[in-house]
């Protein structure tokens, strides 16, 4: 399809370089709060239920489902996406700092790496609430800057040169999830990953340096994940610019904004393959978010792991994830965005089986290692494959639609996954039931597979043009 406006040169190598560190911010936000520390803090440190984490992150989905597909139709009314990154990313590094604060004076300071590891406290109700009012939104404006930000890409590269440079954005997302876990453990344990205890000195003036970080736990790691979140993300902010943004002051039409989410939805249809491909992204999204959050759970459970290994399991299995990214975005602007993705999803199918059958711990690494390498090739071939259906200015409603399929996805996938385990766990055992779990995974990473062979090929034109 055509565009409104068609982008034919590449962006300043900054602007592209700084468009790319905001996945390695947004990342690292994401690996330390949404998956790893946050609700372990919350069920294992404070002895909450796995609903109270749940709860919250459904509802900062049902926020994002709520709101996000009219901020994107207000988004491609002004052309303005970098607005909107920067508030939401501030306002996820607020929300996260008072759940250090609370967590620090308001509620007991015990569990793993404090001096009170082994301590059963009563949690005061309040504060509690607190913390997870403000991990739901610190939640929703991590997942609320997603649209904005794939968005802004159309602007920094002709198609033929997206694959490339999505494939850049995500090794350093990849990289970021990778580095910050690796700088969080210390504040976290006082260890860090390889190396073993860190000299006490070193720990202490880390600790005096950074604020929030003093009594150690996973607590202890949540101001510092926002120092690296804001860091990485000063860059987009200082560098990147909106180079289609509409200039003429106008009245921001809210009320039809409003219609414009009903019209997106029907205009999916105008564009050939733009349905199917939401559809298609609801189903692999839904399987690699749930495998995602329960790989942890998947090798300690079927894989014998032991207990407190998450990190390290995760730092290894994302690290081919890097290099993955980048190869994959050189296979789109080779081969297009539909086949890449269409092979990314079929090594999905093979390997996902291959996890389920697989009773070695050593064959286990090694699926997982690929599976880390083929990971960040969905988001590398999603991103040009979306643009290639739709006009370029109006990318920021689409990509609106494909969050608000991921988020769907989030409320669904978990949901399936966990009621397969708990219904079949008595009866045949975790081991087997883990395994089961895994199957619902690939039977819907199998549909988006059969689904996507229906989506025009209209990025192996763009590619080869």
């Amino acid at each position: 399809m055509g565009a409104s406006f068609s982008v034919t040169t590449l962006a300043s190598f900054r602007e592209r370089l700084s468009w790319s560190l905001y996945g390695f911010a947004n990342t690292s936000f994401s690996m330390n709060i949404l998956t790893l520390f946050f609700a372990a803090w919350v069920v294992s440190d404070l002895h909450q239920t796995n609903f109270s984490v749940a709860l919250a992150g459904a509802i900062a989905s049902v926020m994002v489902l709520v709101s996000i597909p009219i901020f994107g139709a207000l988004s491609d009314v002004t052309q303005r996406r970098k607005p909107w990154i920067v508030g939401f990313t501030l306002l996820a590094c607020v929300a996260t700092v008072l759940i250090a604060i609370i967590g620090q004076t308001q509620l007991p300071v015990i569990g793993e790496g404090t001096a009170n590891p082994g301590v059963a406290a009563a949690i005061p109700f309040w504060p509690l609430i607190g913390v997870l009012t403000a991990f739901t939104i610190a939640n929703y404006a991590h997942q609320a800057s997603q649209p904005f930000y794939n968005a802004m890409m159309g602007e920094l590269a002709p198609p033929e040169r997206r694959g490339r440079l999505s494939g850049m954005g995500e090794a350093f997302a990849y990289s970021g999830a990778i580095i910050g876990v690796l700088l969080c453990v210390p504040f976290f344990t006082g260890t860090f990953p390889g190396l073993g205890a860190l000299a006490p000195h070193l720990i202490s003036t880390l600790r005096s340096i950074f604020p929030l970080t003093s009594p150690g736990g996973r607590v202890s790691t949540f101001f510092p994940t926002v120092v690296i979140f804001f860091l990485f993300s000063l860059p987009l902010f200082l560098f990147c610019r909106d180079h289609n943004a509409t200039r003429v002051k106008k009245r921001i039409p809210w009320k039809d904004s409003f219609r414009e989410v009903a019209q997106t939805f029907a205009e999916a249809r105008k564009y050939p393959g733009v349905a199917r491909f939401v559809f298609t992204s609801f189903l692999y999204q839904d399987a690699m978010g749930t495998i995602l959050g329960n790989m942890a759970l998947y090798a300690i459970m079927a894989m014998g792991f032991k207990k407190g290994s998450e990190a390290t399991l995760l730092i290894v299995l994302t690290m081919p994830a890097v290099l993955g990214s980048y190869l994959i975005g050189k296979v789109v602007d080779r081969i297009g965005a539909k086949r890449t993705l269409t092979l990314v999803l079929l090594s999905w199918v093979v390997l996902l089986t291959a996890l389920i059958l697989t009773p070695s711990v050593m064959v286990f690494w090694i699926i997982g290692a690929m599976i880390g390498f083929i990971y960040g090739g969905v988001w590398t071939a999603e991103r040009p494959m979306l643009l290639s259906l739709v006009p370029d200015r109006e990318a920021g409603r689409f990509f609106s639609l494909m969050v608000l399929s991921g988020r769907a996805a989030a409320l669904v996938g978990p949901v399936i996954f966990s009621v397969t385990v708990d219904h079949l766990r008595v009866p045949i055992g975790a081991n087997l039931a883990y395994r089961a779990g895994v199957f619902t995974v690939m039977l819907g990473m199998l549909g988006a597979l059969l689904l996507l062979r229906g989506v025009p090929d209209t990025s192996a034109r763009a590619a080869t043009s």
